[in-house]
């Protein structure tokens, strides 16, 4: 299990635009057995069969052409992180504050990026407490990811016997999600005849070891498909205590020039951030550059946020280069030759 990377802050500052409110009417299901139905909508946090925060568009794109080419499984990072709750090692199914807090943050904010060219399908599921990256009994907190990924496990099978109907798939994750999402797509992608219908495999905010996978590689342009995109943001020359002991061993793209080389990318080929104010891009806010299994930045400059003191932009790794995402999504769709 590597696991043991920790994950420090979920997406938990994002305020939601003015589209959607979080009617708590919305969360009032009860699990009967404590597991996920997901026959039953209210197990999907995005669904194409419901209107929920996925479906929001930034107010600069709206009017823009939009197609569902695609399906994407996108799964959510951590957003359950309350310390009083540290001792419970998953979240429940059925957490109406869990739940409203995963729609409007990660579903507004992360997996809306994918709404132009996709059916959106995130399932809810029993994610590990965020005290599990920490604790000092591996063997037990790789219990409550076991948890988590079985899962994330019923909701593929679900997804593709009810609905995928031989359709071209991305798979896409953030955080404690891109964890499970690697797991997924060894069980069921990796040398597997499904893998013909991956598109790319965006997964974001986790390191992906460049040993893990023996023939899903790095995308190495932008139009490359069957392949896995991946990045972790930070500021220059700063590394985080816990991940020192990496030495470079995870794969990376820059999602400015979508190659895996260390070639720099000025911020002027960043087209657009979305960051608290979902109506708002920011063109040109970040340059990118690959260095030691890590994608560095300079101070990202925009209008004052949550991020500047900080030095991790893990919280901000799709964000901070939503428009340029939203616009490989698109090509490599229209790249892909089943």
């Amino acid at each position: 299990m590597r696991w043991i990377f920790p994950v420090f802050i979920a997406l938990t500052l994002f305020s939601c635009s003015n589209k959607y409110r979080p009617f708590q009417s919305r969360y009032t299901f009860k699990s009967p057995d404590g597991k996920p139905e997901y026959s039953s909508l209210d197990y999907w946090a995005a669904h194409p069969w419901k209107q929920d925060p996925s479906d929001s568009i930034p107010a600069p794109l709206t009017g823009l052409p939009r197609d569902s080419a695609a399906d994407v499984f996108f799964l959510h990072p951590t957003t359950f992180t309350k310390k009083r709750d540290r001792g419970d090692w998953n979240a429940a199914i059925d957490d109406p504050y869990i739940n409203a807090k995963t729609d409007y943050s990660t579903i507004l904010y992360q997996a809306s990026v994918f709404n132009g060219q996709c059916r959106i399908f995130a399932p809810r599921y029993r994610q590990a407490h965020i005290y599990n990256f920490f604790k000092e009994d591996k063997a037990e907190a790789a219990k409550a990811f076991d948890l988590a990924y079985e899962d994330i496990r019923t909701a593929f099978l679900f997804y593709m016997e009810n609905w995928n109907s031989n359709r071209p798939i991305i798979i896409a994750s953030h955080s404690q999600g891109s964890l499970l999402a690697e797991r997924l797509l060894k069980e069921f992608f990796e040398n597997k005849p499904l893998s013909k219908k991956l598109v790319t495999a965006y997964i974001i905010g986790w390191p992906v070891p460049k040993e893990y996978f023996s023939t899903l590689t790095i995308c190495e342009d932008s139009l490359q498909t069957g392949c896995i995109c991946s990045w972790r943001t930070l500021r220059n020359n700063f590394v985080p205590r816990y991940l020192r002991k990496e030495n470079g061993n995870s794969y990376v793209t820059n999602p400015l020039n979508w190659t895996a080389g260390t070639t720099y990318a000025p911020k002027q080929m960043n087209r657009g951030s979305v960051l608290t104010n979902f109506n708002k891009v920011y063109p040109h806010t970040t340059d990118a550059r690959i260095s030691n299994g890590f994608l560095y930045v300079r101070k990202p400059k925009f209008p004052w946020s949550f991020l500047f003191f900080s030095r991790n932009y893990h919280i901000a790794d799709i964000n901070l280069y939503y428009i340029n995402l939203r616009d490989n999504i698109k090509a490599r769709i229209a790249a892909y030759k089943p």
